[in-house]
């Protein structure tokens, strides 16, 4: 249990989750419908099978390239054997099922739709090996989990869980590629495409300002949208204070405040954020 939960990084969890609870709850204050606790436990099992589908196929058909790269050849689980292919395939296979069963029991858009939110949260991990846009690829896949969460309550689309669909695909995007800094030599060696091995660190550094200043116009917009309270602006101002951070500790000739940008600052910028905005909806 341990090696699979490493596997898939579940604490990684921890950047969608509150944003599809944030599309869960925004539908119950802008609709008629009323809080249901078991369609909140399908829609967060939905999150969770997804995310170990797209983890574990990432690993899976990834395992070559992390065995030849130094830095991920020890600590992960295939290349190092604690885990073998074929186990990692086929635990992304029964996530996969569970994703579309536990749809199918939620409304009929959701369960049509759950196809294609697995071809886009699987399909990422090809990706790189033609275009550098691999990290908004990403984005879009974590950017399903609001506007999923909403259709899941009201089946039917909205543009105010757009805007924060939208937030989710630019943040996602503009920190994968701070994350990735740490692979731009490996990935040109191996003829892999990502926005550092094209342009650059300081490069991609400034266009993942440019990506967050995006996600912060989509965070605004969708604040005005909701004539939101004093507790949604807050928590909007604390998510971006957040970002701006990490950009103040990642530098292109120091990258070791990577991992604390990537997940200690983005981890922390996405609960604090959503629990604001969730209060914001009852007090």
């Amino acid at each position: 249990m341990k090696n699979y939960l490493s596997l898939i990084k579940f604490s990684h969890t921890i950047f969608a989750l509150p944003f599809a609870l944030i599309g869960y709850f925004l539908a119950i204050e802008y609709s008629t419908f009323s809080f249901d606790t078991i369609l909140l436990l399908k829609v967060v099992f939905c999150m969770v099978f997804a995310r170990n589908a797209a983890m574990a196929f990432n690993r899976y058909i990834d395992r070559d390239i992390d065995k030849a790269n130094e830095r991920t050849a020890e600590i992960r689980e295939i290349p190092n054997g604690s885990i073998q292919p074929k186990s990692a395939l086929i635990f992304v296979i029964i996530n996969s099922v569970l994703l579309i069963a536990t749809t199918f029991f939620i409304n009929s858009i959701c369960f049509y739709l759950s196809p294609v939110a697995l071809i886009v949260v699987l399909g990422y991990s090809l990706t790189k090996r033609f275009t550098a846009l691999c990290h908004l690829v990403l984005g879009v896949g974590l950017s399903l989990a609001p506007i999923g969460a909403y259709l899941a309550v009201t089946g039917s689309f909205a543009w105010l869980p757009l805007y924060f669909s939208f937030a989710v695909l630019f943040w996602v995007a503009g920190f994968d590629m701070i994350y990735a800094l740490q692979d731009d030599a490996f990935d040109k060696e191996m003829g892999l495409n990502s926005i550092p091995a094209k342009i650059g660190r300081k490069a991609t550094l400034n266009l993942s300002v440019l990506f967050h200043l995006i996600t912060a116009g989509y965070l605004i917009t969708a604040a005005y949208q909701s004539n939101a309270g004093i507790l949604f602006w807050i928590g909007t101002m604390l998510f971006l204070g957040l970002l701006s951070y990490q950009h103040f500790i990642v530098k292109p000739n120091d990258l070791s405040k990577v991992n604390l940008a990537f997940f200690t600052t983005n981890g922390v910028a996405s609960v604090v954020f959503s629990v604001f905005v969730i209060l914001s909806f009852y007090l």
